[in-house]
């Protein structure tokens, strides 16, 4: 289908939406002919249309106020000047209609209705559907689960309906064009999506840490069998929350990816220099919005160093004490109620406040790799193209030099550097204790010599 046509249903709908926005106000105004309830004009069948717009309307089994709510907010981005008959006067007071809210920004010449523009246009006439209206706006609605329709926030003294109703331009996009746009790193959305190239085999862990990522993968992939075949939704919370914890290196990024790319769940990690503010209320605000995202999709959130948002609380000597405690109740209560699946990965799990370590279903320890393990680890750093040198004694090198994963794969990058300036593939013993000497560096150790 041409991306016209999906052009041309939203306009269909639109079409509907002048006529009953003129009808409510001719009805409200008691303009002399209109008489009959916007109810009884016809709404447009899309029962055969297949469109991204329509189709989604079919598959939320959306009723015919939350059509007209979708689609208000649509409108200002298709055809604002449907929207004119909002500037109208009231000629009484000699200036525009409170009930009929809206805004005229400097940005825009046009009418851009709010929560108060939807109010009016759906209950005015009808009281009674006041309280369905503002649902549009509870978690639990399929507006909130699929982050489409939004109020934008106002100032803490104005009504909060006083804000503009928002459509998210991921789904405008894709009502337009089927397309279904990523999720793009923001200040609205502070978190990257994050993927690998690796397979487990690639990855070298304990074969007791192995054991409680199988754990989660289980409930990962059997978590809606349980939950509602199994009738454990009545005992248990939705959610599932899990630390990582060990020193930097130790793969806890890498399994959280292969978590993801494995069960077909996308991995997003929190931006936390984006998240964390000095101003009171931001932080909790920031969270919020990250929170609310993902709390119905697919995805694993993943908080990296996430000492820095989840660490102990202290003693409230002082208002920002007091400010940082507030902060850690709310993020204990957010991750409680929160539906998904959440990773946290700290260096240290003493650094973790007691309060959230007792709330993890899953707490798994990454220890830096034994010997035996790093022989594995160096062998598989460089078994492709850039290969050792034979007097280099892999045994003995793992042996003495206690390194993770990470930091092997650091020395990999340098040794393939120093190889391939001397045009050669082959990496020499005293590069490979360079680039050894160079992560001992970056560790605050000191290296001594084999």
């Amino acid at each position: 289908m041409e991306t016209n046509e999906y052009i041309f249903a939203i306009h269909q709908e639109i079409d509907w939406l002048q006529n009953v926005i003129n009808q409510v106000i001719g009805n409200y105004l008691q303009h002399e002919g209109v008489d009959a309830h916007w109810t009884e004009l016809e709404v447009p069948d899309i029962e055969e249309v297949d469109t991204p717009y329509t189709n989604t309307i079919k598959d939320w089994n959306l009723n015919t106020l939350e059509r007209l709510a979708l689609i208000l907010a649509i409108t200002p981005h298709i055809r604002p000047e449907t929207l004119d008959i909002f500037f109208g006067q009231n000629k009484i007071y000699n200036r525009g209609f409170t009930e009929f809210g809206g805004i005229i920004d400097k940005g825009h010449s046009g009418f851009l209705p709010t929560g108060q523009t939807l109010l009016f246009l759906l209950a005015v006439l009808n009281p009674e559907w006041h309280i369905e209206v503002l649902s549009f706006f509870d978690s639990d609605h399929v507006f909130q689960k699929e982050q489409v329709l939004d109020v934008e926030n106002t100032e803490s003294y104005l009504p909060k309906l006083n804000g503009i109703l928002s459509i998210n331009y991921r789904w405008l996009h894709y009502f337009i064009t089927g397309e279904k746009r990523a999720l793009q790193h923001s200040v609205s959305f502070p978190a990257q999506k994050i993927t690998t190239n690796l397979e487990w085999e690639d990855v070298v862990l304990n074969p007791s840490i192995m054991d409680q990522i199988t754990e989660l993968q289980t409930w990962l992939t059997h978590k809606d069998t349980l939950m509602k075949d199994w009738g454990l939704s009545k005992r248990l919370k939705p959610g599932y929350r899990a630390l990582f914890y060990g020193p930097p290196g130790t793969g806890k990024t890498l399994t959280v990816s292969l978590l993801g790319k494995n069960l077909g769940m996308d991995v997003y990690r929190v931006d936390l220099s984006m998240i964390v503010s000095k101003y009171i209320g931001e932080t909790e605000k920031n969270l919020s919005r990250i929170f609310d995202s993902a709390a119905y999709q697919n995805w694993i959130l993943f908080f990296d160093e996430a000492d820095a948002l989840f660490g102990k609380r202290t003693q409230a000597n002082s208002s920002n004490d007091r400010h940082a405690n507030q902060q850690t109740s709310y993020l204990l209560q957010r991750i409680e109620d929160f539906p998904g699946f959440i990773i946290l990965a700290s260096n240290l799990k003493a650094n973790m406040d007691e309060a959230f370590s007792r709330r993890f279903q899953s707490t798994i320890n990454f220890k830096m790799p034994s010997v035996n393990e790093r022989i594995i680890l160096w062998k598989k750093a460089f078994s492709d193209t850039c290969t050792l040198a034979p007097d280099i004694n892999l045994y003995q090198i793992a042996e003495k030099y206690e390194l993770a994963g990470g930091a092997i794969i650091n020395v990999l990058r340098y040794c393939a550097l120093a190889a391939i300036q001397r045009n050669d593939t082959v990496v020499q013993k005293q590069e490979l204790l360079d680039g050894i000497r160079r992560e001992f560096k970056k560790l605050n150790k000191t290296m001594t010599l084999l």
